[in-house]
């Protein structure tokens, strides 16, 4: 399909009795061009070439170590911290770590929710679930969503609440992001229907200034979560649904004659996850984007759960221009939940499920390097990462990947823990933890804290990171699977469980 079409009004949402002004206005929403040589990919594009797992790619030329993408303040403002999710957090890391306070004290945090399964009891936190980590106003705050349905900001150092808890419609499974620039804004989704933007300058209590409800893509798929965490590049916010649509919103962040905080947010542009292509290949539409975009000069990147890897160049919207323009386009052939991860050099690292056992599935694997500058023959190699159907494990990836200098980190659903060689697509060790290992791992200095689903966090020496780590340096044992990503600051982890509660860990 050819996204040309122009779509009606959208609706927004006023939360609260808020008087921003709510301008979610849509001049129109720009697609892929019908015509023209400059147009690489021509609708659906061509069908994506393949090349021989492990072939060998340039050593690429040092660059500097990944930054966090806020400069505002210091911290950890978004899931994995920057926008090719490739920032980990500060260290040091404790030596002899312990947990030195929970949250909440007593009790779990937990609700009942719907999904396909049916109704069922959630506790705790989820995928992705890494919570921020901020110093604003002379302390360092933990800011997260979780499955009771609400948003925590707690005191670092102590795990006392220091804002009530805002209450969303539907559990939180997914990252909150912070607003980078120094606004005291909060971001995040919600199976609620509703991607919420919150005010931090009211008091103790945050205030909802505004909603954007899934139901504004024309025509939305699967259904109306909002896993991924935003990224925030100058004004806009970009993010993509579990409707399978990508938004870029522009906030028109600013503060009103009493100094408090406000938005007034237009859709700039809003395009689909999915194509005619992908649908007919696949034989179903049950494709959503549950993970977060990656944005490098411009491009913004991302994938759903057909596997579709798509690259929009958005450079025009941000400098006010009305115009979005699909410039990649790769498929993968199965559910690409986890984030992709971009290298200093551009290259992209993307991580697929194991759910459909098809043909495209088995011809790239599940896990690809792709040169977005190629868009015509992307892959330079890619791996088979497979489960144990016969026991119903599926195979593939559900943690996002982590990099540190050549070695690519990736935790299996099957617990198998790769490190492959980036260069080479070559594993050059691995281990086992028990499964499924959906948390992502982290490697501050020269240690890969790897946490599994039988409640251990793990923290090995990488410093020559394609040789196996001769042993672990240290373990902590917690309640509940850890399916949450941790969050790294100062000598201290942050990370939740399935088991209820919010843990922090340091020495004593």
């Amino acid at each position: 399909m050819r996204w040309s079409d122009e779509f009606g009004a959208v609706s927004s949402r006023r939360v609260g009795g808020s008087l921003v002004a709510l301008c979610l206005v849509v001049a129109g929403f720009w697609f892929i061009s019908n015509s023209g040589d400059d147009d690489p990919l021509r609708g659906s594009g061509p069908a994506p070439s393949t090349s021989p797992s492990g072939s060998p790619t340039p050593t690429p030329t040092p660059k500097p170590k990944p930054e966090p993408i806020n400069t505002a303040f210091p911290g950890l403002t978004t899931f994995r911290g920057n926008a090719t999710r490739t920032y980990y957090g500060k260290g040091p890391l404790p030596s002899a770590p312990e947990v030195l306070w929970q949250y909440p004290t007593s009790g779990a945090m937990c609700s009942e929710s719907i999904d396909q399964a049916g109704p069922r009891t959630w506790c705790g936190t989820g995928w992705t679930g890494q919570p921020n980590v901020v110093e604003v106003g002379g302390r360092t705050e933990v800011r997260f969503g979780a499955y009771d349905r609400g948003i925590h900001i707690l005191n670092a150092k102590d795990g006392v609440p220091l804002y009530e808890t805002f209450p969303t419609g539907d559990l939180i499974k997914g990252t909150v992001t912070s607003d980078p620039d120094g606004y005291p804004l909060l971001y995040s989704g919600s199976r609620d229907n509703e991607y919420h933007v919150l005010a931090l300058d009211r008091g103790e209590t945050p205030v909802e200034l505004w909603s954007l409800n899934a139901d504004t893509a024309p025509n939305p798929l699967w259904n109306n979560d909002w896993d991924g965490s935003g990224l925030i590049i100058d004004d806009y916010l970009i993010e993509g649904g579990e409707n399978s649509w990508f938004y870029v919103v522009k906030l028109n962040r600013g503060y009103d004659s009493d100094g408090l905080v406000t938005v007034a947010p237009e859709i700039r542009a809003l395009v689909p996850g999915y194509d005619d292509q992908l649908l007919a290949d696949l034989g179903d539409t049950d494709v959503s984007i549950e993970n977060s975009v990656v944005y490098s000069d411009g491009v913004a990147y991302f994938a759903n759960s057909g596997g579709l890897v798509q690259g929009w160049d958005i450079s025009r919207v941000l400098d006010g221009k009305k115009k979005i323009k699909r410039v990649f386009r790769f498929w993968t052939g199965d559910d690409t939940d986890a984030s992709l991860v971009m290298d200093p050099e551009g290259f992209l690292y993307v991580a697929s499920e194991q759910e459909r056992y098809n043909d495209r599935g088995y011809e790239v694997g599940q896990l690809m390097k792709l040169d977005p500058r190629r868009p015509n023959d992307p892959l330079v190699w890619s791996l088979l990462v497979p489960g144990r159907p016969e026991s119903g494990v599926d195979g593939g990836i559900w943690a996002t990947p982590a990099i540190y200098k050549r070695a690519l980190f990736v935790p299996t659903n099957t617990g198998r823990v790769l490190a492959v060689d980036r260069m080479t697509g070559e594993i050059a060790w691995e281990m086992e933890l028990p499964e499924p290992t959906w948390s992502s791992p982290v490697v501050i200095g020269h240690t890969l804290i790897q946490s599994d689903c039988a409640g251990v966090m793990h923290a090995y020496n990488v410093k020559r990171p394609l040789q196996r780590p001769p042993e672990e340096l240290w373990t902590v044992e917690l309640p509940g699977c850890v399916e949450s990503t941790p969050a790294v600051w100062k000598g201290m982890i942050y990370v939740g469980t399935r088991a209820g509660q919010l843990f922090a860990i340091g020495d004593p």
